[in-house]
């Protein structure tokens, strides 16, 4: 048991389906036998979620991760007790809600930050819910940003044997294409070679997707590949990064998904969720690269439309902790 390493979960907003996929997670024997997991959230909360989903755990309550239990059976809790639950309500944008899941994710960076955990562990959060709650920061990447001072961390996707990372993100696609230069890819390159090395893969093979129908049929379909994307990935060799591309995206994420690249860089947003999702929507994982320390995260929002209902499948945590449980070692070397 010693071996493992220890991961912390914030239980996410409140009022969505985090709680109780996180109950669900811990109700799975396999979690124990692989890590040490430790929950920061609201007792009275869980508690409430374990009677509506009929899963019934112990909750250890503890103030340090050194006095956990980790037992198959015990949910091992930081209390932040930050929750009203007379005014708790599950399905609806809270400020109440939104606060708490700030709070539990600083709690969890701190711990990490101090050895007292390996790494993060997330299920998600809700931005209109953390406006409501006046937090200065939208999403987990931005508070994890400026509690490390991180600049620009870089998500991967792992689902199966596919990785994707993403060369730009939450932009619309004509301004993502104006990011797609030369220098970004070069830079993206080396950086997703530096992080698969961190997860513990050798001399690692990177594929960078096509932009154009084709990878723009030699300038037929576009210029972007000739004018940009060829030169980053010359840079990146130079810089020894083993990168072939650009690779049409119609098939690059398939050969990866069955081996023939370690990872690939994907252009855009729904580039690289498209493909990732049809692989297999419930087990795709996000992984964010550049913090001091590995986080893990599902793929999915708080889905107030079900959350209380006892019907929130908890496959996608269940395959964030097992990430975070076979790269942590690798990445805390």
């Amino acid at each position: 048991m010693e071996n493992k390493s220890i991961i912390v979960i914030p239980i996410g907003d409140p009022a969505g389906i985090g709680p109780e996929i996180v109950i669900k997670s811990l109700a799975e024997k396999e979690i124990y036998e692989i890590c040490k997991p430790i929950v920061v959230g609201d007792r009275d909360v869980l508690e409430k979620i374990m009677d509506a989903v009929d899963v019934h755990l112990q909750v250890n309550v503890v103030n340090e991760s050194s006095q956990g239990k980790y037992q198959f059976g015990t949910i091992d809790l930081i209390n932040l007790d930050n929750i009203d639950i007379e005014k708790y309500e599950m399905g609806v944008v809270s400020g109440m809600c939104g606060q708490a899941s700030y709070e539990y994710i600083q709690k969890a960076i701190q711990m990490v930050q101090e050895g007292e955990a390996g790494s993060i562990c997330t299920p998600p959060i809700n931005k209109e819910s953390l406006q409501a709650g006046k937090v200065p920061h939208i999403d987990h990447t931005a508070m994890l940003s400026a509690f490390t001072n991180s600049e620009d961390p870089m998500t991967m996707f792992e689902v199966n044997d596919l990785r994707i990372f993403f060369l730009t993100r939450h932009l619309s696609l004509k301004n993502a294409i104006g990011q797609m230069t030369k220098e970004r890819v070069h830079t993206y390159l080396n950086r997703c070679k530096g992080a698969l090395e961190l997860l513990g893969i050798e001399n690692p093979t990177l594929a960078l997707a096509g932009l154009n129908p084709h990878s723009g049929e030699g300038g037929l379909f576009g210029r972007e590949e000739i004018d940009e994307l060829v030169p980053g990935i010359e840079a990146a060799r130079k810089d020894g990064v083993d990168v072939t591309g650009p690779v049409p995206a119609d098939s690059v994420f398939h050969q990866a998904l069955h081996g023939k690249y370690d990872a690939v860089l994907s252009l855009y947003h729904d580039q690289g969720h498209i493909a990732a999702k049809m692989a297999d929507f419930e087990r795709t994982v996000s992984l964010t690269n550049g913090l001091p320390f590995l986080r893990t995260s599902v793929d999915h929002g708080t889905a107030f439309d079900i959350a209380g209902k006892g019907i929130a499948s908890s496959v996608s945590m269940v395959e964030a902790i097992k990430a975070a449980a076979k790269y942590t070692p690798y990445f805390n070397k």
